[in-house]
């Protein structure tokens, strides 16, 4: 698996042109200590103005193992590609966006059985399952207004082991390690695709 890191630059039409930066060498993908010394500098905004109203109940209770998996590709050069994926779904592009699909009552653009935990729990941070091969779907977890939800991040070491960013809609964005997990609890009050 080709595990290379890149970076692009997006310019805007009508921008002015702009020098690219000078970019550093990122640190090896086990320094764990230059990690844990940028993780210990982030602080919650928690204050008068914006209080962590966290809630003390909730009434959903998932855990989502966020990882990459190996799909058939006839046209790849060795017959599989890989492909992220959350609870072993990868993630299908719809051809309708999936809030005018809900807004509109459109039928066949998702289905609302996407797996609350992982269908088949393994070892995620160690060795990988026998079969890595994913379903694919456009598939959402549907929530009712106001109701509370906590979801467990788990990320694995399968594949191509990398932290994976996470961003909650008009909330937080955070990173889930390699190996790692990240756990948030929130109310859904903002009506919307979360994640």
């Amino acid at each position: 698996v080709d595990n290379a890191t890149a970076v692009g630059f997006l310019r805007y039409k009508g921008i002015q042109p702009f020098s690219p930066p000078h970019l550093t060498a990122t640190p090896p993908i086990n320094a764990t200590a230059v990690t844990a010394a940028f993780a210990g500098c982030l602080r919650s905004l928690n204050s008068p103005n914006y209080p962590a109203a966290v809630p003390q109940t909730v009434d959903h209770s998932l855990l989502f193992a966020i990882g990459v998996g190996i799909n058939p590709c006839p046209t790849c050069v060795n017959g599989t590609k890989t492909v992220a994926d959350i609870n072993n779904v990868s993630f299908v592009l719809p051809t309708v966006a999936l809030l005018q699909a809900h807004y509109f009552k459109l039928q066949g653009i998702f289905t609302d059985d996407f797996p609350a935990n992982p269908p088949s729990p393994y070892n995620y941070t160690g060795n990988p399952p026998a079969n890595l091969q994913t379903t694919n779907g456009t598939k959402v977890y549907r929530l009712r207004f106001n109701e509370t939800v906590e979801v467990v991040l788990q990320g694995t070491s399968l594949i191509a082991p990398e932290s994976h960013p996470i961003h909650l809609h008009e909330r937080n964005t955070m990173s889930v390690p390699t190996a790692g997990w990240t756990a948030i609890r929130f109310r859904a009050d903002n009506p919307g695709k979360t994640m």
